[in-house]
């Protein structure tokens, strides 16, 4: 496995300190400070001590479909790489070569039945053992420079993993989430499109954002035409008409009701749609004919599973398709929102669906969201800006998630043994 990370130490240790009492002396019912989500302290903090600690949403296993199939992504400082072997195991990689440190893999996803660094030609199995260093002498030891393994867990087609030495356990995670995904069975669907934009905000406005739907009404003319904007659907309470889907989804064996994880980390919930709508469409009839799972009636209405898992994805599941979303943060004030499309496997685009209605909605909804994290964005730059109070109605779920972001930061903090400099 990789190393350790180097400890806080200098400067960064006095900032560290600084900021744990910050968030200690914050209120709740407010946002963060306007340095939260500009200051590259505070972003560096952020990366080591949630982005390279905790387990972060990767890839669905379909995307390695083949055995030699890798697929690349970057989390901070680490390029990772995944890849399916020839006995069908999917593992994750420092993408780095153990010469003289070039990305083995470069494109965003492909097919190869070795790893070939570009550089020197040091070629490594899909199972990261070094395979030939050609001209190294006669003392070298191939066993000895694998590819620098990333701890992975897969549940049900989706692929997390987490660069720490030392990983949290998955165990719960895995128990809250897998009900809710098998009965979709991604592990038979396939990426249908792929969109990757860059949004020029911190990766916390992206989530706050997200966490509620006061902005929607006004912001999103295309995904109100199906996604309620009532209170109950972005917080932690539940009214009679969420109560009685629940309940009619229960009865047909899909697990739908509320649930947080006790950290706060993980939601799944499964919620109506506005009135008989079935998709994410202009319509609200389906964009697939094919339903995405066989374990799910054709034209049954199920409303949207919704998951989150902090801090790198939220997703919905709908009977005919669904959307994963996933957060990477780029810099203190940009971050890159992947989204990506599965359907059903044997759906045929232009005969089961059209990719444009397919997509419309989301790709709508994604730029719309764009422009208002770039906006708040900007106006958090001022130096003079103070956050404001949450709305008590519409912005339980924004608080819901800083309260998870300010708990972990300190947790983490208080580890590092601040005491001597605070």
């Amino acid at each position: 496995m990789i190393e350790v990370p180097k400890v806080l130490e200098g400067s960064q240790l006095i900032n560290a300190a600084n900021v744990l009492g910050r968030l200690q002396r914050r209120s709740p019912a407010c946002g963060l400070p306007g340095d939260f989500y500009r200051d590259a302290g505070i972003y560096d903090l952020e990366l080591n001590l949630i982005f390279y600690k905790e387990w972060l949403f990767a890839a669905h296993t379909v995307e390695l479909g083949k055995t030699g199939s890798y697929l690349t992504l970057q989390v901070g400082a680490y390029p990772i790489l995944l890849t399916r072997d020839r006995d069908g195991r999917i593992h994750a990689f420092v993408n780095s070569c153990r010469h003289r440190g070039a990305r083995v893999c470069q494109e965003s996803h492909g097919v190869a039945p070795k790893l070939v660094c570009p550089y020197h030609q040091w070629t490594y199995e899909l199972d990261g053992r070094l395979f030939a260093a050609r001209q190294m002498g006669s003392t070298f030891d191939r066993s000895q420079f694998a590819l620098k393994r990333i701890h992975c867990e897969i549940v049900a087609g989706y692929i997390f993993i987490c660069v720490a030495p030392e990983p949290p356990d998955f165990t719960a995670t895995r128990r809250q989430i897998e009900p809710y995904l098998l009965p979709h069975q991604l592990t038979e669907a396939r990426v249908a499109f792929e969109s990757t934009i860059v949004e020029e905000g911190n990766w916390k406005l992206l989530w706050e954002n997200n966490r509620e739907c006061y902005h929607c009404a006004r912001n999103h003319p295309e995904l109100s035409m199906t996604y309620p904007d009532r209170p109950t659907i972005t917080s932690t309470a539940a009214d009679q008409t969420v109560l009685a889907h629940w309940k009619g989804c229960e009865a047909l064996g899909l697990p739908s009701e509320f649930q947080l994880s006790a950290d706060g980390q993980v939601r799944t919930t499964r919620l109506p749609l506005v009135g008989s709508a079935l998709s994410y469409t202009m319509s609200g009839r389906p964009a697939v004919r094919k339903p995405l799972s066989n374990a799910i009636a054709p034209r049954m209405n199920i409303g949207a599973l919704l998951l989150f898992h902090y801090p790198s994805s939220w997703n919905h599941f709908l009977g005919d398709h669904a959307i994963s979303f996933r957060v990477l943060p780029l810099g203190p004030t940009q971050t890159q929102l992947t989204t990506k499309w599965l359907v059903n496997r044997d759906a045929v685009e232009g005969v089961d669906y059209d990719v444009e209605e397919l997509t419309r909605v989301w790709l709508a909804t994604n730029e719309q969201d764009r422009h208002i994290v770039q906006e708040n964005q900007i106006g958090m730059n001022t130096p003079v800006y103070e956050p404001g109070p949450y709305s008590e109605v519409m912005e339980n779920g924004v608080r819901q998630f800083v309260d998870w972001y300010s708990t972990r930061m300190q947790e983490r903090l208080v580890g590092e043994n601040l005491t001597d400099v605070v």
